[in-house]
């Protein structure tokens, strides 16, 4: 382990959390880190990574499902996924493209690869919606690659890609394409090169998390590798080393929400009473009236 002390100011590392192998949709293979019963996480419930060279793990995709409760952010550093759902959107994104779904009271959606070749890495989190917005009516957007704002971070090939957000990057506040999140959510995909360190700001009354996808991170207690989040503490800014081989990573901020979570499949709410109420509108064909 190499000497890393944190500057005053900086969050310290608490925890990581290692992802899990699981499957969802028709049988896609991800990892999974879950965060419903953990509320250092808030507003992020889940992150899922896809990650394979092997078409079988993936083609069969997400056939038509429901969600309500929440907001999804897919991200896709290779292949490509296609959206429809049931307000007649359609949609593909490409590589380093992504796109954001507002389920609020209902929707029902598929996400498909739209390429069989080639491999495909990508993620998809999980947002909560504060109980005040969980009813609000149903949105998506396309978010394409030339749309998102790519920064460089130092003089040596690392760079910030600012999906969702307000972020401040070499001490100017920057706006992501995508603002309009539950919760103030911001994700970037930060690229660190061989031992690279850098300080971003993050607002003090928001959670910090980085997944990395690549490489790895020093902290001040271990080295942190690829498939882990690491929660971060109380503080204003974010002190990242990277390991000898670089790191990439998903960098995450958002307000949390300090509300209950009861989890069911696809739906996010904050009762189990509302839970019940939400199968009974699926199953009564009424999940997405208004």
């Amino acid at each position: 382990m190499q000497d890393f002390t944190l500057n005053s100011g900086s969050r310290p590392a608490v925890r990581a959390f290692a992802s899990q192998a699981s499957a969802d949709g028709a049988g896609v293979k991800i990892q999974r880190v879950a965060g419903f019963q953990v509320p250092a996480l808030s507003p992020f419930l889940m992150i899922d990574e896809i990650r394979s060279e092997n078409p079988d793990d993936y083609i069969a995709g997400f056939p038509p499902h429901p969600h309500r409760g929440i907001e999804t952010l897919t991200y896709m550093l290779s292949g490509e996924f296609e959206h429809q759902d049931h307000l007649g959107n359609r949609g593909a994104i490409r590589q380093g493209g992504a796109q954001w779904m507002r389920a609020g009271r209902g929707i029902i959606h598929s996400e498909m690869p739209s390429q069989g070749e080639g491999g495909m890495h990508g993620f998809q989190l999980w947002i909560n919606m504060a109980a005040r917005d969980k009813m609000v009516k149903a949105a998506w957007r396309d978010i394409q690659p030339d749309e998102i704002r790519e920064l460089p971070l130092d003089d040596h090939g690392s760079l910030a890609r600012l999906i969702t957000g307000e972020w401040t990057v070499n001490d100017a506040g920057v706006s992501a394409p995508m603002t309009d999140t539950a919760a103030d959510a911001a994700v970037a995909d930060i690229r660190l090169a061989a031992g690279a360190e850098i300080t971003l700001p993050l607002p003090k009354d928001h959670s910090a998390m980085a997944f990395i996808y690549r490489g790895g991170l020093q902290t001040e207690h271990a080295e942190v590798t690829r498939g882990n989040l690491v929660l971060y503490g109380e503080g204003e800014a974010l002190q990242l080393r990277a390991l000898a081989d670089g790191a990439g990573l998903l960098l995450l901020h958002g307000k949390p929400l300090n509300e209950p979570v009861v989890h069911y499949g696809p739906f996010v709410m904050n009762t189990r009473e509302q839970i019940e109420q939400t199968l009974r509108d699926y199953n009564n064909g009424t999940l997405t009236d208004y």
